[in-house]
């Protein structure tokens, strides 16, 4: 289950040059959307809810990091944030990151939502996101985000009730694998109603990926950004420049972390991870920092 996606959605100096139009200076998860929620939300966020980030807290800058969304394990000396799986505990004492697959339905779970929430080509077969075979979620109208939204921010306050200080939902690109049936616009709209849903929650929320679209971070809600290899494909410099160095990044070859520490080591959290995501004891376990 690597999480690093095999296409990119353009080159590093193009998606820089969309983040200056805009105002601007990937799969553990076992997700059931039929599951119930561990606790019930104290504050339910409106589609109309502005996001504010007042009540919650951001992750310590350039602190020791790691990515266990592959299975959680006791995290290692020096590690002050670590980012597990929604039906993982956090890790005590910790800054704790709860992942949520949120666009798209784990493969398998497409049979547990309403058909009319999986994405439909004009054949009316379901759009399927063939590097990792999930259905995508239609969130295409202000109906349906609403009603994909009651299911993800079950899970959201799941990751509230245990603990957690902060939510990573991912897929937030889902659009460009959409066929162009759904926008960007229509990602960040949907966003919008899951950042307002865990500010209430007293979550922070995590920006995964999607480069382009982080020059709209701010008005959307969101608070810090989560990367898979930023040092690699020469993005962390517009990542830190958006977030103002609240990011944090894994990195899945030693080059991409050469790169990573080189440019932004004394300024972002950063760890070495094998593209599994595996634990300790597995054959394939990797985890540096240096």
């Amino acid at each position: 289950m690597s999480v690093m996606r095999v296409a990119r959605v353009g080159a590093a100096a193009a998606v820089v040059a969309l983040l200056a139009v805009a105002g601007c200076g990937t799969k553990a998860d076992t997700e059931d959307p039929s599951d119930a929620s561990p606790g019930q939300s104290r504050s339910q966020a409106s589609a109309s809810q502005k996001p504010t980030s007042t009540a919650v807290r951001l992750p310590p800058p350039h602190a020791g990091f790691d990515y266990q969304i592959g299975g959680a394990y006791p995290p290692p000396r020096g590690v002050r944030v670590v980012s597990r799986d929604r039906t993982a505990s956090p890790a005590p004492g910790l800054y704790n990151i709860c992942y949520v697959n949120a666009f798209q339905a784990q493969p398998g779970d497409e049979k547990t939502w309403p058909a009319d929430l999986l994405l439909r080509d004009h054949s009316g077969e379901v759009v399927v996101d063939q590097d990792w075979n999930e259905a995508l979620l239609d969130i295409g109208t202000a109906a349906k985000r609403a009603r994909v939204a009651t299911r993800i921010n079950q899970w959201i306050d799941g990751c509230a009730a245990k603990g957690f200080d902060a939510v990573e939902p991912d897929n937030y690109d889902s659009y460009t694998r959409s066929d162009n049936l759904l926008s960007a616009q229509d990602a960040t709209d949907f966003i919008t109603l899951l950042s307002a849903h865990a500010h209430a929650r007293h979550l922070a929320i995590g920006q995964k990926n999607t480069l382009g679209l982080a020059g709209q971070r701010k008005r959307i809600g969101l608070d810090f950004a989560v990367t898979e290899e930023c040092g690699q494909y020469d993005e962390c410099a517009a990542y830190a420049k958006a977030f103002d160095n609240h990011v944090v990044d894994v990195e899945y070859t030693d080059s991409g972390l050469r790169k990573a520490l080189a440019g932004y080591g004394d300024r972002m959290s950063i760890v070495r991870r094998d593209r599994d995501v595996s634990t300790p004891g597995n054959p394939g376990y990797v985890r540096r920092t240096t």
